[in-house]
């Protein structure tokens, strides 16, 4: 493992150290990550100081669980402090305090995620049957509260199965039902539901996982009103590609149409920050009608007025809403940074008074040099002052 050969070394004389998570399973699948995470049967902050000191990093200590990351030129190692977990009630943060590190994988969220790599000798632990989960494709979990403890699992579950191609074993899906229909993610904060829901929109696979929320009925269990669309969200995924709109974002609300604004309440519900909540009550609101109004051959005036100032999830939510892409690349190619030569402070120059006309003159010569019938600084003067003057070509 590439990422592994500088770290060995200077983890020497270091308490017991073991790679966990998810870049244990990604190496069995043959991937090699960026990032690496590592959970110390010992004092985590302190041996990441001395590996950052070791490879030259920076040592950050966050204040949570015993954890600190060692930041390198290109990638990052996260260190854990091996521990139990206790959580106080349903859906709440949980009560941790040291142990080992078998301990500490049976206080994880999946089999396939409870593995681990002893260092440096790379000798795999598996207590619980995640090497031949992973082979055969099973999301299973660990203990029949799982989904009570922490129901964000659930999101998480189908992000798996969507991410290995598998699929959550019997037992795994009744406990999943039985959450879902026992509302268990009322109990947990929405920052906490954003995080995984937005993580789950951004996987390649997130339609086939969304095939699954709509299954399970984990879509209404969000917001009553919602019904998620895999379809709609495949064309959006394909959309941001070519606008270069946040994916997350862009399919999120290509979901939420026809019923943006009966959906209002979800965006509230998953705390997303004001930015983005703006941008996905936008795009959803407005994306959709786009996909009516634009044509095929309309005036590049008409493409212009219709799409700018709207962010580019707007534009991704219209075109998986069946807009005709040839407008919206159009705008985006030529027409989104088109500006006059001339502006206001030259209409004053020239003698018109400041008022609104000013504004309204300059829109509509901006629209006719658009569409071909002006060029050039001084065609757009001549035409901006006899406009602003009340007057027409």
């Amino acid at each position: 493992m590439e990422a592994l050969a500088p770290l060995l070394p200077a983890l020497e004389g270091l308490p017991p150290t073991y790679l966990v998570g998810g870049v244990v399973r990604d190496r069995l699948r043959g991937a090699e990550p960026v990032d690496l995470d590592l959970a110390v049967e010992g004092d985590a902050p302190k041996a990441a100081a001395t590996v950052a000191a070791r490879l030259g990093g920076e040592a950050v200590e966050h204040d949570r669980f015993g954890t600190a990351t060692v930041r390198l030129d290109d990638s990052s190692i996260h260190f854990a402090t091996t521990r139990r977990e206790r959580y106080p009630a349903p859906g709440a943060l949980p009560e941790v305090e040291p142990a080992g590190i078998e301990e500490d994988l049976a206080r994880r969220d999946f089999t396939v995620n409870a593995m681990a790599v002893a260092l440096p000798d790379e000798t795999l632990l598996d207590p619980h049957g995640g090497r031949a989960d992973l082979d055969a494709g099973v999301i299973r979990v660990l203990h029949d509260l799982s989904f009570v403890d922490d129901p964000t699992r659930l999101l998480r579950a189908l992000r798996y199965e969507a991410r290995l191609g598998g699929r959550l074993d019997e037992q795994t899906e009744k406990l999943a039902r039985e959450a879902i229909e026992a509302r268990a993610l009322d109990t947990v904060s929405g920052k906490r539901i954003r995080d995984e829901l937005l993580d789950l929109l951004r996987e390649p696979e997130a339609p086939r996982a969304l095939e699954r929320m709509r299954e399970l009925k984990l879509d209404c269990a969000l917001h009553p009103a919602w019904r998620v669309i895999p379809e709609r969200a495949a064309s959006a995924m394909l959309a941001c590609g070519e606008t270069g709109a946040d994916r997350a974002l862009a399919v999120l609300a290509a979901l939420m149409v026809p019923d943006a604004e009966a959906l209002h309440p979800l965006l509230d519900r998953l705390a997303l920050t004001r930015h983005e909540r703006d941008t996905v009550a936008r795009a959803a609101e407005v994306g959709g009608h786009l996909a009516h109004r634009l044509s095929p051959g309309m005036p590049d005036s008409r493409i212009h007025d219709l799409l700018h100032c709207e962010p580019v999830e707007t534009l991704a939510v219209a075109l998986a809403w069946g807009a005709p892409g040839e407008p919206v690349l159009r705008y985006l190619a030529d027409l989104r940074d088109a500006r006059l030569l001339v502006t206001g402070d030259d209409l004053l120059a020239a003698g018109i008074p400041e008022s609104p006309a000013v504004g309204e003159a300059l829109r509509e010569t901006l629209r006719r040099k658009l569409d071909g019938e002006v060029t050039g600084r001084d065609e757009e003067l001549a035409l901006a002052v006899q406009l602003a003057r009340g007057g027409e070509e």
